[in-house]
């Protein structure tokens, strides 16, 4: 049986996946699924976030130690989440079964300025550090974060509960940013399997960054034509799809080539 572990991004929570989980599990028939908490968000709100994407993934790691799950994990994971999903392919290559990395950046592949778009710094640290209230903060998070459901009422009032319910910290989301800008990945591939999922409309970080990284490290990539950088939120069917036929569980044979044909997202994208 499989287990396959959930990252998410910054100042993000295992909330904040909604019904992708439920998702996974129904198209990997016996796997488990496992979303955890960066340390600083979530379950984990009153931990201090670390400054290194190191100590994240060690952090991680112990979590998964305490829930009883052995390894080998699969990893799925985005944004800041697939940085601490590298580290942790580089540190414990034996502990994971293969990485799916959505909608991330690492230095020394990508840019500065592709990495997070110049003209999204102001609204990142009014998130971060402003002064809005929780729900005007959730619908800046929305709008830079997805090109289908923005707006949307509904995800806007989970997500501000989720706020309230278990904030985030902004020294806590000012460490993750200074662990994100800090992080660089070796220039040689890990020895795990790697699938890297890219949104070519996200807003947020530059698609070229997902390009390059796969372009480094021979690794498999696809790329949905109209989703934001929340992939799983805004197309999830199409997420676990390719997911699952990386696994070797659809009617295709897993993906091999580093830059195989265009994908298209699934019906009602």
């Amino acid at each position: 049986m499989s287990t396959w572990v959930l990252l998410r991004g910054l100042t993000r929570e295992s909330g904040h996946w909604g019904a992708f989980p439920d998702m996974l599990r129904a198209r990997l028939p016996g796997a488990r699924v496992v979303a955890i908490d960066l340390p600083g968000n979530g379950r984990l709100n009153q931990a201090q976030s670390p400054t290194s994407i190191e100590a994240t993934m060690h952090d991680c790691r112990h979590q998964m130690a305490a829930s009883g799950h052995a390894p080998p994990f699969h990893l799925l994971a985005m944004s800041l989440g697939a940085m601490v999903a590298v580290e942790w392919a580089f540190r414990h290559p034996e502990e994971l079964a293969g990485c799916v990395l959505v909608n991330t950046s690492l230095r020394p592949f990508s840019r500065w300025y592709q990495r997070l778009r110049p003209a999204n710094y102001a609204a990142v640290l009014g998130v971060v550090a402003g002064a809005k209230t929780s729900r005007q903060r959730e619908q800046t998070v929305l709008r830079l974060t997805s090109r289908h459901l923005a707006p949307d009422a509904r995800v806007i009032d989970e997500w501000t509960a989720l706020r309230e319910a278990r904030p985030v910290s902004g020294i806590n989301a000012l460490r993750q940013l200074l662990a994100a800008a800090r992080y660089q990945a070796p220039v040689d591939a890990p020895s795990v399997p790697l699938l890297v999922l890219a949104s070519r409309r996200d807003a947020l970080v530059s698609a070229e960054c997902s390009r390059q990284l796969a372009r480094q490290w021979n690794a498999a990539i696809l790329e949905h034509p109209t989703a934001g950088h929340d992939l799983p939120l805004d197309d999830g069917p199409w997420v676990v799809e390719q997911v699952a036929r990386w696994a070797g569980l659809g009617a295709r044979s897993p993906l091999t080539s580093a830059h195989p044909p265009d994908a298209t997202p699934s019906p009602g994208a």
